[in-house]
């Protein structure tokens, strides 16, 4: 495992202070859709192909200093820098795992945090990113659970993270026929159906097939199951969706994954069966954390077969991957073989996820920034201070 604490910060004749409030006074065109970006360029007198040629370079070149955009005027490009930034969260903390997962903790211009994973694989590298800054949930298994919301991402702050990512992976320009970043999962941070507008627009600017230009078909959506947006989510961004059900009954569950009070089994099945676009190539993947004695035996594994009857479907087994202060164990491997195989006998396919990224603490269930602790630290001084005052 390697750690790298890196600075964003480059030299300048200018004092920091002046950059910074410099920086700050810029509005960012990352997260800006294309009708807003061009909306916002028609308030200086730009006419709507410029839009197009700013897009290219954001994200299909990766650029973040207009001087590099050369097939703009140099006016113009002195003009834009004035006014805009291209902005790209700080990484204040990069750690590489054994098994090549890559990790990084963003600070973002308030000061907060989140992480984002790149997890490669021999046919794929697949980036997991955030939605929200901690979580609306408390999921008793999830060490993000245990860091209560702070606030939503923005769409910028989403599709920042995708471009640290290319820029750390040498992903710019875009179309590479070996690219490394190939998919994208909502599984960090967060629940993303309660930040629904932000993610549709991120995942919009995602899919643009003149910048980023990820299908559809790559881009999975985790949620634990907010029932009322799950149709809307299929409906307005069409992308994969993947349910956190990691129990079979709605007393387990209720512990898990609290949600489930407002949302029961039931009404969350209901949604999957209704899912838009939902058919035998493009299954609903079901998520189910395995935890030694709690929701791992061989009964529970029928009453899952039979639970999701009918509804074109995968099952990700995912070996519990624990965190200090946890109360649950990981189901032993002849458990979860045992509970894989009545699935697979059902006809559903059912791999085993590989854990990956457990010693940076990047696996599944395990991201957690330290935006919480920064705040208490904040208060803290803040209240010596006045005291001092």
């Amino acid at each position: 495992m390697s750690t790298h604490a890196l600075s964003t910060s480059a030299a300048s004749d200018q004092p920091a202070t002046t950059d910074l409030a410099a920086d700050l006074a810029a509005k960012d065109l990352v997260g800006l859709d294309r009708e807003q970006l061009i909306e916002e360029l028609k308030t200086r007198g730009l006419p709507k192909f410029r839009a197009g040629q700013i897009w290219h370079w954001i994200y299909h070149k990766g650029v973040t200093d207009f001087a590099e955009m050369t097939t703009l005027a140099k006016p113009l490009r002195e003009e834009l820098a004035q006014h805009y930034k291209i902005g790209r969260p700080e990484i204040t903390r990069e750690q590489w795992s054994e098994d090549g997962t890559a990790k990084w903790l963003l600070k973002f211009d308030d000061g907060n945090e989140a992480e984002a994973v790149f997890i490669p694989d021999d046919d794929r590298g697949t980036l997991c990113i955030s939605s929200q800054v901690g979580c609306t949930l408390t999921c008793s298994f999830c060490h993000t659970g245990t860091q209560r919301l702070v606030r939503n991402l923005t769409s910028g702050e989403m599709v920042a993270q995708i471009l640290v990512a290319l820029d750390r992976l040498g992903g710019f320009p875009t179309a590479q026929s070996d690219r490394k970043l190939t998919n994208i999962v909502l599984m960090g941070m967060g629940e993303p159906l309660y930040n629904f507008d932000n993610v549709k627009r991120a995942m919009m600017i995602a899919m643009d097939g003149e910048g980023l230009g990820l299908s559809k078909r790559r881009i999975t959506l985790s949620t634990s199951g907010i029932v009322p947006e799950m149709e809307r989510c299929g409906a307005e961004i069409g992308v994969n969706l993947a349910v956190s059900l990691h129990a079979v009954t709605d007393e387990i569950r209720n512990k898990l994954v609290p949600i489930n009070k407002k949302y029961p089994i039931k009404d969350l099945l209901d949604a999957c069966r209704t899912y838009p676009g939902v058919n035998n190539a493009r299954r609903i993947t079901f998520e189910y954390v395995m935890l030694k004695g709690v929701n791992d035996s061989v009964e529970d594994a029928r009453a899952l077969v039979k639970l999701i009857e009918d509804i074109p479907a995968k099952i990700n087994l995912i070996p519990f991957n624990p965190w200090p202060g946890v109360e649950y164990e990981c189901s032993d491997d002849e458990t979860i073989e045992k509970f894989a195989q009545v699935v697979l006998k059902a006809g559903y396919a059912s791999p085993v996820r590989t854990p990956r990224g457990r010693d940076i603490l990047a696996a599944c269930g395990q991201l957690k920034s330290a935006s919480e602790r920064l705040r208490k630290k904040d208060r803290i001084a803040a209240i010596a201070a006045a005291s001092a005052g």
